[in-house]
Formats: C-alpha cells, structure tokens, sequence
C-alpha cells in the first residue's frame, strides 16, 4: 500500500525547516509522496491577516519545484469554510482510497490535538507523523488516556532543528534582509521579485 504524507500549514512563506521535515518524513516513514496542504482560513489562527492563498500557493510551488515525491494539495482551498484538518483528511481519504495516509504535525499539535475538531475521527483517518523536538512537551500517557489508542498510530520523524520561523522571515523580507539559508532559493527570488511582504513605509 503507497503511503502519503499530508503536510499541512499556512505557509507564509514556506521555509527550510518545512522541506527538511517532509525531506525527513519521506525517508524515515517511507512516504511514496508528501502532499503540501495549503490551508485557507485555520480555525486556530483567527484574528491574523495571511497573505492571499494563492500567493502562498505559488511560494510552496517554488518551494518545491524539483521535489519529483512532493505535490501541492488544495483540499483546503477549494471548498468553503470553516477549514477543519479532520474534514480535509476525509476528503483526502476519499480522493486516495487505496493509500495510507500520514499527517505530518509538530509535537505542540500533538498535545493540542485533543481540542482540535473531531480528534477521534482524526487519528482513525490517518496515522501521525510526529516531528520530534525537546522544546515540543508533550505526555504520551495522558494523550492515551484522552484519547484511546492514539499511540499506536503515532510514528516519529526525527529533524534538523528549525532555524526561523515564518513570522521572522517576514520580518527580514520587510526591511530586505537577507533570506539565504531560510527559504528555498527559488521562494526568496519570488519574494523580493514580487516584494510579498515589503513593509507599508516601504511600498
């Protein structure tokens, strides 16, 4: 049976650390493919302005282009809120009915996961793809005892540690600072080219 990692995010923008994860989670679980899920409007992240869809569409298209085993998904994009992974996972599930699915998440998700949408629906669609990190506490014991049968379905990818996460790099790309080492080459050129998070003052 193929084995299909599920990547999901805002991506704003995609960085090194998001290649390195599904890089690391296609060798180490054996994936067939690494699908990057676009989200549209993340229920935990209300209140915060994105920058459009698809523009970030285009930055994880950049950020992948050259990967033959990893694809774009716009199962989040191409249908109407609100966005839920659980509804997402459904819908991947049906579009991929001979396929193992894996949701690649961060050891912070996986302690949050039991307040997230329909968790118990969740892990029966897939299995988890769980980055480890020492900042990331989290108590398999206590997730067991919330939610039955959850550490059977978790297998564990081990990572290069992030360098900057997407909010420093905008940050940097707004006074047009160097992004070498943290995006893909091809996602700073698109950036600065299109000058996607060029500050007001700088417009």
């Amino acid at each position: 049976m193929e084995r299909l990692g599920i990547l999901g995010g805002t991506f704003d923008p995609p960085h090194t650390g998001h290649l390195a994860l599904a890089r690391a989670a296609s060798d180490q679980l054996s994936l067939t493919r690494v699908l990057w899920a676009v989200a549209a409007d993340p229920p935990h992240k209300q209140g915060r302005v994105h920058t459009p869809a698809e523009v970030r569409v285009r930055l994880v298209e950049a950020a992948i282009a050259g990967e033959p085993d990893m694809a774009l998904s716009r199962v989040d994009l191409d249908r109407p809120g609100p966005h839920y992974t659980v509804d997402a996972l459904a819908l991947l599930a049906r579009q991929y009915p001979a396929t193992e699915l894996i949701f690649l998440i961060g050891g912070d998700s996986l302690r949050d996961l039991p307040s997230w949408r329909r968790p118990d629906e969740l892990i029966r669609l897939c299995r988890l793809g769980v980055l480890r990190r020492p900042e990331a506490d989290f108590d398999l014991t206590e997730l067991e005892s919330v939610m039955p049968g959850i550490t059977r379905r978790i297998d564990f990818v081990i990572a290069p540690p992030v360098s900057a996460s997407s909010q420093e790099i905008r940050a940097r790309a707004a006074v047009g600072a160097s992004l070498v080492g943290l995006v893909p080459a091809r996602v700073a050129a698109l950036i600065e080219a299109e000058r996607i998070y060029a500050s007001d003052d700088d417009v």
